[in-house]
């Protein structure tokens, strides 16, 4: 089989990218490739497989978006800012850009060649006081967020001194992957563990699901982070918050209406790794 690819990242999220106008995949057939080629030591390697497609309501693509594991993913944040940049290049050269997801329509905007913007769903749930415990077995504050609806599931547990933890900790890791599969979680949840270094600088690491590890950036982590800070009162409102992940910084800008998000804005850089041919002899679709 032969099926033309181009490889993106964003801060560090790395998503393989198909344009389907060209390779006519059928969605049941994604996800079988979304395992396949997203398999680090078997082929091309990813965090996620993203299919450009026609739009089918009014905006300029569509975005087919599955996890590694080849699961549906209703919104990646980082995968969309490099999703606006492929739309850009292939299908409309606008500086704004309407992405049909599965999440909703998702509003692109090119801020340079390779710095793109995206809005991301707000959260329609904001629970502060979620309790749980750390790597240490002690109590830890949390938050849990919901973004959009159906809503994409974070929990946010601040953990002093997490700067100081490297390569994460193996009881870090493991209490991530105990948070992910919480039983009070039926969907499960992203985990993010994050450290406030300043009114508006916070460091962050996050667990994945899907990927069922900690990834490089997460930027619909980023963003539920920051709001969750902030509606805690650990982060200040009003101005752009700089979140450090692993990959590169990301910039998050929470507006409030009252009590509640009312817009939730995503700025970062994008980079075209590679473009090509998956050859894979035993990809059967």
């Amino acid at each position: 089989m032969k099926l033309e690819f181009c490889k993106m990242q964003g801060a560090g999220n790395d998503f393989v990218v198909i344009d389907n106008r060209i390779a006519r995949l059928t969605p049941e057939q994604m996800p079988l490739l979304a395992r396949k080629v997203c398999a680090r030591r078997t082929s091309v390697g990813a965090d996620g497989l993203m299919v450009a497609d026609e739009p089918q309501h009014g905006g300029d693509a569509k975005m087919w978006f599955f996890n590694s594991d080849g699961s549906v993913g209703e919104m990646c944040g980082n995968g969309a800012r490099c999703f606006g940049r492929f739309v850009y290049e292939h299908f409309a050269a606008k500086d704004e850009i309407i992405i049909e997801a599965t999440s909703g329509d998702v509003p692109a905007w090119r801020q340079t060649d390779r710095l793109y913007k995206v809005l991301l769903n707000r959260p329609t749930v904001l629970r502060t006081g979620w309790p749980t415990q750390g790597a240490d077995g002690g109590p830890l504050r949390a938050a849990y967020v919901e973004l959009g609806d159906p809503g994409l599931p974070h929990l946010v547990v601040p953990v002093p001194g997490l700067a100081e933890m490297e390569d994460y900790g193996e009881r870090l890791f493991e209490t991530g992957r105990e948070l992910r599969f919480h039983p009070l979680l039926p969907k499960g949840a992203n985990v993010n563990f994050c450290q406030v270094l300043g009114p508006r600088e916070v460091l962050i690491r996050t667990y994945e699901r899907g990927v069922e590890d900690f990834t490089l950036a997460c930027g619909t982590g980023s963003g539920s982070t920051v709001a969750a800070l902030q509606a805690m009162g650990l982060v200040a409102k009003g101005a752009p918050v700089t979140v450090h992940n692993p990959g590169d910084d990301l910039i998050i800008d929470c507006r409030w209406a009252g009590d509640s998000v009312e817009e939730l804005f995503l700025t970062g850089p994008t980079n075209l790794v590679a473009t090509g041919y998956i050859l894979d002899e035993d990809l059967q679709l």
